[in-house]
């Protein structure tokens, strides 16, 4: 398992790699994301845990997806993942998280195993679900899934294929954790 801090640098590294691949100044992330230089700059040098909400915000105007982004910062190589090696990431502001059980390849489907403290909401822009198709399949508890204006109640069982990118909430409105699983798959053409 991944410690929060050793992912917190890795991320830092991370996001400062894939802006300056892009030839992004911080500015320029910035405006596309509506994210402050000044929260930029503390994440990018490891002074700031990002929070999940925004990491999505980040990740979509650099043009990845949250799950891309992590799995570049939790490195890993081989298509084997052991369970004991999967990264876990924590959100500083819900605690909600998030292990990637997918192996770090390359591969066209990303799997991830949420879990969702009782009353925790997370919120993305619709920018964040332009890159990939998702699912989310409901393990234990329930979830509210706000898909833009659609509101689905969400059981254990229960899969939903989500449709064209909206802004989109997570919400636990139980007294227990809620898990489920996020399936990513690229957006190709």
């Amino acid at each position: 398992m991944t410690t929060t801090d050793a992912l917190t640098d890795s991320l830092a590294r991370t996001l400062r790699t894939a802006r300056e691949a892009q030839g992004l100044s911080v500015s320029a992330l910035a405006d596309a994301s509506g994210v402050s230089r000044a929260m930029i700059g503390k994440v990018e040098r490891g002074e700031a845990q990002p929070t999940a909400v925004l990491l999505g915000r980040l990740s979509a105007a650099l043009g990845l997806t949250l799950s891309e982004l992590l799995a570049r910062a939790e490195g890993g190589t081989g298509r084997l993942a052991r369970a004991a090696d999967q990264p876990v990431w924590q959100d500083p502001e819900t605690g909600y998280t998030r292990r990637n059980v997918s192996p770090m390849t390359t591969g066209a489907i990303q799997l991830v195993d949420v879990t969702l403290p009782a009353g925790a909401r997370v919120a993305y822009p619709a920018e964040a679900y332009t890159f990939a198709h998702r699912q989310v399949w409901v393990l234990e508890g329930t979830l509210v899934f706000d898909e833009g204006d659609v509101r689905h109640l969400l059981a254990a069982g229960d899969c939903l294929e989500l449709g064209a990118p909206a802004p989109c909430t997570f919400r636990n409105e139980s007294g227990e954790p809620a898990r489920y699983v996020v399936a990513v798959a690229r957006r190709h053409g």
